[in-house]
């Protein structure tokens, strides 16, 4: 049996650090200047705990970029290195002097962002040498002056460096090149380290003189070092909230409420989240909540932090409690995110139930944009289901809301049917199934409008958790069917009858659906022809249009049911009293009613249009 150490080849570690360390290149600027502020933060420490007693100065982090020479530049004046850090720090990979410098000054500074070592090493993926000149705080320190290539040998002497603090120099290879562009870096600055806690600035400010943008004396500070999340609830107003919703998305409509996550134990986690307007499934956009660590820009796919649901939500969360891999680009699932997950799940509940119940009208007033979203974390996200049934509003086509216990109290006495089950009578399309709601409105019931685009898995969802609740779309069949409130006549037809019904009707009809063909005693004020899909196939064709599962229902062909109403006077007229053997598919008249009922479900199109048109003419 033999023990040993793993050994690393290190001629073989920057090829594999230029490729493989970060999965987007452009990183590097982040970490390096993540880098600085860590130097500056742990400067303040120094100085907040008396260990340093001179002055701080400016402590701006300046990133410079020189397009000629093709390098890049980080200049702070944090803590600096000795020879022996150098050595430590950078000729040793991957030994972070965060955890060390955290312990010893906890308690004079909040959070150090980096953590794992690797971050200045990012340098290599986009340069093809890379210079450090560093002046340590510590009094009497020499400045130090460290080269390297990209290979493992590196060069590391005295430097005649006045101030304290770190310049990093890269010299940008020729793959890199497009980091050699101004717009470039300041997108990169302004994307990653726009909220950064230290101010960076980044040339100067332009401003139009002469047909052209220069630069004026003043510098350009490209983050807000006080960004409004790290700020204390109490001390901001509903325009604070409204302005920091404009800086973050500028092109967006105000959002409907927001919600400031503030929360020290058992886990740090601080953000703002929005209720964006979602009106529509085509208006569902992800990855607009942003997230940091001790605001430094990390991802905007936040999945694995946040229930699948709020990923609609837009806004920032900031949390060092969220581990991360080297990448910092995906994240690790532990049990401090499942907490976090929690948490923000009871928080936006915890909003929405508040404005339901002490703000009914403004509530009211925004359920149409929010009921996507709100039936969204309903069907994914069972705690929230739980919540939300508390909180959730049905509306009816007349504009009114009510929550699910008010409304089966509203309608139970009318819609209850002889099984003892209160039917919930709904359309997907006012306009389209007018004729079906006035129907039921004639019978007394009331409809609910269903229009969202999840609502075909929502009516499953609100049968299974309400007892003895059952939705019925108003026009899957005709209205005393919907709700049935006792035993129902049958009208009788023999086998040879119904065959030839249903053939009359399979040869006047659209060829490519399948017919179901009754016939029944609507009464006379019915329609002559009724024309409806089952709820069961309906339902679950929607379902699986939606991505349900349930590609055996999306695939079959379009069913329809024919109800043909034996005591419209028309249908009478057209039977006589040879009765149903009368219908035969060259009667005009039975054309006629069946092309109206077909009209009625926006199912005539093109010649058989064009020709019912004709014959009302000639009727006429």
């Amino acid at each position: 049996m033999a023990q040993g150490k793993i050994g690393v080849t290190t001629e073989n570690i920057f090829p594999v650090i230029k490729k493989f360390l970060y999965s987007d290149h452009d990183i590097f600027v982040r970490e390096l200047v993540a880098n600085a502020v860590d130097a500056s933060q742990k400067m303040k420490a120094l100085a907040s705990s008396g260990d340093f007693k001179g002055e701080l100065g400016d402590m701006t982090i300046r990133v410079a970029l020189d397009e000629k020479k093709k390098t890049l530049t980080i200049t702070d004046r944090g803590i600096g290195m000795t020879e022996e850090e150098v050595d430590k720090y950078i000729n040793q990979i991957a030994f972070s002097s965060a955890g060390e410098f955290l312990e010893k000054y906890k308690e004079q500074i909040g959070s150090i962002i980096g953590h794992f070592g690797l971050g200045f090493y990012s340098a290599f993926m986009v340069s093809e040498k890379v210079e450090i000149e560093t002046l340590s705080w510590k009094e009497g320190s020499k400045g130090v002056k460290w080269e390297c290539s990209g290979d493992p040998e590196y060069k590391m002497s005295e430097c005649d460096k006045e101030d304290r603090g770190t310049v990093i120099t890269l010299y940008l290879d020729e793959e890199s090149k497009e980091f050699a562009e101004e717009g470039k870096i300041n997108s990169l600055l302004t994307k990653y380290c726009k909220f950064m806690p230290i101010p960076i600035c980044f040339g100067k400010k332009k401003e139009w003189k002469d047909g052209k943008y220069v630069d004026t004396d003043n510098d350009n500070i490209i983050n807000n070092t006080e960004p409004l999340w790290a700020k204390k609830p109490a001390d901001l107003k509903d325009e604070d909230y409204m302005n920091f919703y404009k800086e973050l998305y500028p092109m967006q409509d105000a959002p409907l409420f927001y919600i400031h996550l503030n929360v020290d134990y058992p886990f740090n986690l601080t953000g703002i989240l929005y209720f964006p307007k979602v009106k529509d499934q085509m208006e569902l956009t992800r990855n607009k909540i942003q997230l940091y660590c001790n605001q430094m820009f990390v991802t905007d796919s936040v999945e694995n932090i946040v229930p699948e649901f709020l990923t609609l939500l837009h806004g920032v969360i900031d949390s060092p409690d969220i581990p991360l891999n080297v990448s910092r680009s995906y994240l690790q699932s532990d049990a401090n995110v499942k907490k976090i997950s929690g948490y923000i799940t009871k928080k936006v509940a915890d909003r929405l139930e508040d404005i339901a119940k002490n703000d009914k009208a403004e509530f009211e007033s925004k359920w149409d944009n929010l009921k996507l979203f709100i039936e969204y974390g309903m069907l994914t996200d069972e705690k929230f289901c739980e919540r939300a049934q508390k909180f959730a509003l049905l509306k009816n086509t007349d504009g009114k809301y009510f929550n699910y216990e008010d409304y089966r109290k509203a309608v139970e006495t009318e819609q209850t049917n002889k099984d003892k089950k209160v039917v919930f009578l709904y359309t997907t399309n006012a306009v389209n199934q007018f004729q079906y709601i006035e129907a039921a409105k004639n019978k007394g019931y009331d409809v609910l409008v269903f229009d969202c685009g999840l609502d075909a898995h929502f009516v499953n969802l609100i049968e299974n958790k309400l007892e003895n609740v059952s939705l019925a779309r108003v026009d899957s069949d005709s209205i005393d069917k919907l709700i049935v409130k006792g035993d129902v006549a049958k009208f009788e037809i023999s086998e040879e009858d119904q065959k030839k019904l249903t053939e009359v009707f399979e040869s006047i009809l659209p060829k490519e659906n399948n017919y179901i063909v009754t016939v029944e005693n609507l009464g006379e004020n019915a329609q002559p022809i009724l024309i409806t899909q089952s709820e069961f196939m309906r339902r679950y064709r929607d379902m699986a249009a939606l991505g349900g599962g349930m590609n055996f229902y999306g695939e079959m062909p379009d069913s329809y049911n024919i109800t043909v109403n034996a005591e419209n006077p028309v249908i009478k007229k057209i039977m006589g009293d040879a009765g149903v053997s009368a219908l035969t598919a060259d009667n005009t008249l039975l054309k006629q009613v069946s092309d109206l009922a077909l009209l009625a479900n926006n199912m005539l199109k093109g010649k058989e249009l064009s020709d019912f048109i004709k014959r009302s003419e000639s009727l006429l």
